[in-house]
Formats: C-alpha cells, sequence, structure tokens
C-alpha cells in the first residue's frame, strides 16, 4: 500500500472514530500514530515524533493568547458587562417587532469584542437574553435561534480564538486578520437584524414588543457599557496602535476585565479561583486538539497527500472561484457535523496549500508599482500627498509642468540622483498606470517590486480573504442543524422549547450567513480594505 493511499484511507478512519463520539484531539492524535505506524513501519520514528511534537506545539508564544481570550470572557461575564450590553441595546430596540431580540444580536456583537469564543458568547447572552424574551412573549423556536445565531459574532468580531488559530497554521498575521475581520462581522450582527425583521413580519404572533423607554433612561444605559469600550479599545486599538503584540494585547484585555468586575463586585477570591480551573479546562481541551492536529497533519504531510491534492486542484483546469466555492460547500457540509475548532485544525492544512496555488491575482505588478512609487515620491522633502497628485495629474494630461512642479522635479532628480530621462520616463508611467521598467525603477530608487514580493502580497491577501470566509462557513456551522453546538447549548437554557421549533427558525439566520458568504467572495474589497500592503 503506498503512503498516499494510507493518507487518504486515513480521512474515512478518523470521521469513524469521530462518529463513535471519541474526542476529536485523540481521534487526530490516534489516526496520526496509526498512520505514522504504517508509513515508517516501526515506532522509532513516530514515538520520537511525539515527544519533539508536543515541545514544538506546547512552546509557541502566539498560544497563549488563547487563556487570556478565554480568562478575559470568563471575567467579563463576571463583571456583568454582558447584562449592561444588553440593557443598552434592549433601550433603543425593544420597543419595535423583535426589537429585544434584536437588542440580543446587538449585545452578543457587542460580548464578542470582548470575548472571541462563539459558545461562550452564546451561553452568556442566553443567561441574559431569555428571561426578557420570555417576558415579552416571543416564540421559544425564535427567541433559542435568534440567540444561537448571535452566538456566532463572538468568533468573527475581533478578538477571535478560531482566527488566532487560523492565523498560526497559515503563519498570518493576527493584528490584520483581526482588522479585516471587522466589517465582515458588523455586516453580520445587521444581516441577523433584517433576518428577525423578516422572520416576524411572516410570523408577526412570534414576538412582543416592550415599552418605550425615555431617552435619558437611554442614555444612562448607554453609559453603563463604558468597560466594554474601554477593554476593546485598549486591546484591539493598542495593538493597531503598536503598543503591544496581540499576545500582550490578549493580556492586557484580560487584566482590565478582571479589574472592572473586582470593582463592580462580580470578582473575589473564589470567583477568581473558580475563573483560572475554567480557563484552565478549556484552554487544556483545546491545546490538546491542537496537539492531536498537529501529529495527524504531521503525518498527512509526510504522506505528501495535501501537496498532491494541491498539485491536482492546480493542474485540473478550474478556475479559483470554482475551487473556492467547492471548498466552502464542504465546510458547510462538514459543519453539521463537526465543531468549529476542529475542523480549522483538520481541514487548513490540506485547504491551505490548495488556496495558495490558486491565482486570483488580487494586486497586480502595476498597482505594486504606484504604491510604491507614490511611498517613494512622499518619502521626497517638501512633497506633499497633494504636490505628487498635482504633479502626476499634470503628466497625465499632457500638459506643461508649472514652475513650482519644475522646481520639485527638479527635487525629486536630486534626492533620487536619477538621470533626467528614466525619472520624466517612471513619473510618465505612474501616471499612466503602467509597469515600470528596470530603468524607471531605478530612477526612484524602488525597493520590494519584483514577482518575488508581488507573490508574497497576494498570497497573504488570499490567506486573510480566505481565513474570513472559512470564518463564516465555520460559524454558519455552529447554527447548522442537527450539531449547531450553539442551538444545543441554547435550547438546554429553553428546555420547554422543542428543537425543531429552533430548526425552524435558524433557517432564517443561515440564509443571511448564505447571503454573506456570496457578498464576500463576489467582492473581495469588502474585506480587504484595511489591509496595507
Amino acid at each position: 500500500m503506498s503512503d498516499q493511499l494510507i493518507g487518504i484511507l486515513s480521512f474515512p478512519f478518523l470521521l469513524t472514530l469521530i462518529f463513535l463520539r471519541v474526542p476529536i484531539g485523540l481521534s487526530m492524535f490516534f489516526t496520526g500514530l496509526v498512520g505514522l505506524i504504517m508509513v515508517t513501519g516501526d515506532t522509532q520514528v513516530p514515538f520520537g515524533r511525539l515527544k519533539s511534537e508536543t515541545f514544538t506545539t506546547f512552546s509557541s508564544y502566539s498560544l497563549t493568547i488563547i487563556p487570556m481570550f478565554l480568562l478575559m470572557g470568563h471575567f467579563a461575564t463576571l463583571g456583568g458587562m454582558s447584562q449592561a450590553l444588553f440593557k443598552a441595546a434592549e433601550g433603543f430596540l425593544g420597543h419595535r417587532k423583535g426589537g429585544v431580540a434584536m437588542a440580543a444580536v446587538g449585545a452578543c456583537a457587542g460580548f464578542g469584542a470582548i470575548c472571541g469564543s462563539s459558545l461562550a458568547t452564546a451561553a452568556t447572552m442566553g443567561r441574559v437574553a431569555l428571561p426578557e424574551l420570555r417576558r415579552y412573549g416571543y416564540d421559544g423556536g425564535f427567541s433559542t435561534a435568534a440567540l444561537a445565531a448571535g452566538g456566532t459574532l463572538g468568533i468573527l468580531i475581533p478578538p477571535s480564538i478560531v482566527l488566532v488559530i487560523y492565523a498560526i497554521l497559515t503563519e498570518q498575521n493576527i493584528a490584520k486578520l483581526f482588522l479585516a475581520a471587522f466589517i465582515p462581522g458588523v455586516i453580520a450582527a445587521l444581516g441577523y437584524i433584517i433576518a428577525i425583521r423578516i422572520y416576524v413580519a411572516l410570523n408577526p404572533e412570534s414576538a412582543g414588543t416592550g415599552p418605550r423607554v425615555p431617552w435619558g433612561d437611554r442614555l444612562t444605559d448607554l453609559a453603563k457599557i463604558w468597560p466594554v469600550l474601554l477593554v476593546f479599545g485598549a486591546v484591539v486599538g493598542g495593538i493597531y496602535a503598536g503598543w503591544f503584540t496581540p499576545t500582550e494585547g490578549a493580556a492586557v484585555g484580560a487584566l482590565g476585565t478582571g479589574l472592572i468586575a473586582w470593582v463592580n463586585g462580580g470578582l473575589n477570591r473564589a470567583s477568581l479561583i473558580d475563573s483560572f480551573i475554567v480557563t484552565a479546562r478549556a484552554t487544556a481541551m483545546i491545546f490538546f486538539i491542537i496537539l492531536g492536529a498537529a501529529f495527524y497533519n504531521g503525518f498527512l504531510a509526510l504522506t505528501q497527500v495535501p501537496q498532491g491534492i494541491a498539485e491536482w486542484v492546480t493542474t485540473s483546469g478550474f478556475s479559483p472561484y470554482t475551487i473556492l466555492i467547492l471548498i466552502l460547500i464542504f465546510y458547510l457540509i462538514l459543519g453539521c457535523f463537526m465543531d468549529s475548532l476542529s475542523m480549522i485544525l483538520l481541514t487548513i492544512p490540506i485547504f491551505w496549500p490548495v488556496m495558495q496555488g490558486l491565482d486570483f491575482n488580487f494586486v497586480t505588478m502595476s498597482e505594486l508599482h504606484a504604491a510604491r512609487g507614490m511611498e517613494a515620491l512622499l518619502s521626497v522633502p517638501d512633497m506633499t500627498q497633494q504636490a505628487v497628485d498635482a504633479l502626476l495629474a499634470t503628466y497625465r494630461e499632457g500638459g506643461q509642468l508649472s514652475l513650482a512642479q519644475t522646481v520639485q522635479f527638479d527635487t525629486i532628480q536630486a534626492h533620487f540622483e536619477a538621470d533626467i530621462v528614466p525619472l520624466d520616463e517612471a513619473l510618465r508611467a505612474l501616471a499612466a498606470g503602467e509597469e515600470l521598467t528596470r530603468d524607471q525603477i531605478r530612477a526612484l530608487d524602488l525597493r520590494r517590486v519584483n514577482e518575488g514580493a508581488l507573490n508574497r502580497i497576494n498570497s497573504e491577501q488570499v490567506a486573510i480573504w480566505f481565513g474570513i470566509l472559512v470564518l463564516i462557513v465555520v460559524e454558519v456551522g455552529l447554527i447548522t442543524p442537527p450539531v449547531g453546538m450553539n442551538l444545543f447549548i441554547i435550547n438546554a437554557m429553553e428546555k420547554t422549547t422543542k428543537m425543531t421549533a429552533t430548526y425552524r427558525a435558524v433557517l432564517y439566520f443561515i440564509a443571511s450567513d448564505l447571503a454573506r458568504v456570496a457578498l464576500l467572495v463576489a467582492f473581495p474589497f469588502i474585506t480587504l480594505m484595511f489591509i496595507t500592503w
């Protein structure tokens, strides 16, 4: 039996173990171990790899961000931040038809900004919002579906634990992924609110309305969410301002939410110890899944299965978008039976090499030259953005340079010590949006404008875009029957509601998710608009 065949047969074996309810981490670990023994023909290499893989995996500094975000979410719950968020949102929306459910989704989005876990967001907001939804006569299936869908915002709106894992697996910048997730996260929250509006329009008996809250009380409740804004601003703002790394930012967030919980009276010695224990248990579970995935993926790499799949796909003749859509459909199907973290750890090492081999051509060489050329011109003393734009506009229109622009040209020439002719041609090419020749590149002293640089930029753009798309379809899996983890969590809190009722209502939110995926696939700019290269 060939190594590649062993690797391919490991998939049904692994899925069989998972369906037999063997823990996912143990399933991947055992499959990887047995596979390595079969491929190498002895036990020395697999057990030697066990020692090295364990150390390599758990010595990663980037992984320390996970317990910090988990602890931050737990402290946020103890600090009463979830109640404050829901109360503030309810004040503005509760008097509308379906408004309390909309408020719950808005509160989930806010809590997701300081939590990073979908399951924790769903469970926390379920405890806060379900009593209010019952109070105003909301249908049980609709209530549980709205909260389950709102909980998924916990892994999309940064910070996100699943996004951190994706960044580690694909070796991408965590801060850039957080930034890219922001707009899709806002679109997700708005999409769920629209889904609620459509649902109550078609089923008016499913939702009641709350009393209209006076503006004074609204503003008072809004002011009480300052801890959330403070923590989110400190963590996310600090990361993008360069004050600290994402890992350090997570530690700052945990400290901040802990202090707020202590000031609000929710954190004492007993609850602090309990928070550490809960965080340690969740971290241990996640880390064991990561170890099992690392062991299994190491076995797959040895069999050359991911490389073989990537090579087959790139030579198959399918368009990049066709392959992307097939991958996303696979995730949607797999999400019906598997949790989000396991899906990411199991599939990204296989699908990411495939995506790397596809040419989406987000950035062209002329665009790269234009961006680097603009940076070079702005580095010249006394050259402002306005002056550069005016100079290039004159070249574009074919007009004569003014006296001031002639002086600017001389300043640029002296700065780069360039010859007149290639510099003049370089400015003319930049104005026309054309690729620069080698002499023109040399005239502007440009760096990082070769094919290698372009490939790295496009690879990063694809990685970030693909990561957000995967995160969304994984998120759909959390509310997709029959497994949908969020559905079970919320339904367990509302025992009088049948699961089938929740399944029927959640279809509206799944439709919203699918529409969002289609939007982001069709317009990658929405995801990448804030990503600099």
